[in-house]
């Protein structure tokens, strides 16, 4: 049966891409940590020198500092833009939260908010339990 060929090579090529990813991702890894450790041997010469740049013929690494904010607790933080009125927007990321929306539209399919929505099929294949 052609089906069963397909499903059979769907999950060849399936777990074909799993072990690259996973062989990938361990090597990656492994490369990510020696990075760190030179990461952290030229930040600690940037703050001993006091530099922000160091120029080499092989390159130039810069200090920089980097920072992220973050709210432990959204209900405070959303009482915080609340209060900013329209401000309060420029402050967060324009982004609709899927699971919670889909379930919003489930329970109130009257309501017609101005978003736009795409759906599309997709196939899921899972493996028989006796292979």
């Amino acid at each position: 049966m052609e089906t069963e060929k397909l499903i059979k090579a769907y999950i060849k090529l399936r777990d074909a891409r799993s072990e690259i990813k996973r062989e990938y991702e361990e090597k990656d890894a492994e490369l990510l940590e020696k990075q760190d450790l030179i990461e952290a041997a030229l930040l600690e010469h940037a703050k001993e020198h006091n530099l922000d740049s160091m120029k080499t013929k092989y390159g130039t690494a810069s200090r920089r500092v980097t920072t992220r904010f973050w709210a432990p607790d959204w209900s405070s933080f959303g009482k915080f833009l609340a209060g900013l009125g329209e401000d309060g927007y420029n402050l967060v990321e324009p982004r609709i939260q899927q699971t919670n929306f889909k379930q919003f539209m489930a329970e109130n399919p009257d309501v017609i908010p101005p978003v736009n929505a795409t759906s599309k099929h997709r196939i899921t294949v899972r493996r028989a339990k006796s292979e």
